[in-house]
C-alpha cells in the first residue's frame, strides 16, 4: 500500500513538472518568435493619444519606434471634423490627398513586421498613412494595424490602405483605447506575431 502511494506521488510530481516545462517552453517559444521578427512600430498621432499607445507597443515588442510627422502640424482647427472646410475634412473627402511627411525610416528593408498606428478618422486611416506606405517597397512585409478611436472600429482601413502597399499583407489588429498597459499590449502582440 505504501509503495502504491509513493508511486502515485512520484507520477503526480512528474506530470506536474512536465506540465510546467511545457508551459514554460510555450512561453519561451512565443518570446523567441517575437524576437525573431525585426519589428518597427510606426505611428501618426495628431493629439498625443496614439503616441502614448505606440510607445507602450514598442516597449512590449522591443521594436524600433518611428513617428510619422506631417511637414505641417495639425492644429485644433485643422482637426475640427464639424467644419466642412477644415484641413482634415478636406483630406478625408479626397482619396488622393497625400499629406507630406517630414522624414523617412532609414532602412525599412530590415523590418519583417510593421505595427502601424493612427487615430481613426472618418472610419478609416488618415491619408498621411497612405503617404507613409507609398514611400517604401513593402513587398512581403506584415503590416499589423493598431488604432485609437473615440468610438469607431477599423471599418474600411484595410481596404483603403492595401492599394498603397502592394505585395504587403495588411492585417486588422486592435483598437487600443484607454492607454492599455505594456502587459496587455504584450499579450496581444505575442498572439499577433505568433499567427501568420
Amino acid at each position: 500500500m505504501r509503495k502504491t502511494a509513493i508511486f502515485a506521488i512520484m507520477v503526480t510530481f512528474m506530470l506536474n513538472a512536465f506540465g510546467c516545462t511545457n508551459k514554460q517552453q510555450t512561453a519561451d517559444e512565443n518570446d523567441s518568435n517575437a524576437k525573431s521578427n525585426k519589428v518597427l512600430v510606426a505611428y501618426f498621432s495628431a493629439t498625443g493619444t496614439t503616441a502614448a499607445v505606440a510607445k507602450n507597443l514598442a516597449s512590449a515588442t522591443g521594436g524600433d519606434l518611428f513617428e510619422i510627422k506631417p511637414v505641417k502640424k495639425y492644429s485644433s482647427a485643422d482637426l475640427n471634423w464639424n467644419d466642412k472646410k477644415s484641413r482634415s475634412t478636406l483630406e478625408m473627402n479626397n482619396k488622393k490627398a497625400r499629406p507630406e511627411i517630414a522624414s523617412k525610416v532609414e532602412d525599412i528593408a530590415k523590418y519583417d513586421v510593421i505595427f502601424l498606428g493612427y487615430p481613426i478618422w472618418w472610419y478609416t486611416a488618415p491619408r498621411i498613412i497612405n503617404t507613409f506606405l507609398e514611400q517604401y517597397d513593402l513587398k512581403g512585409k506584415r503590416i499589423i494595424l493598431f488604432a485609437t478611436s473615440g468610438g469607431s472600429d477599423f471599418e474600411n482601413s484595410v481596404s483603403d490602405l492595401q492599394p498603397s502597399a502592394p505585395g504587403a499583407k495588411i492585417e486588422e489588429g486592435e483598437v487600443l483605447n484607454g492607454r492599455p498597459s505594456v502587459q496587455k499590449i504584450k499579450e496581444w502582440t505575442t498572439k499577433a506575431l505568433a499567427s501568420k
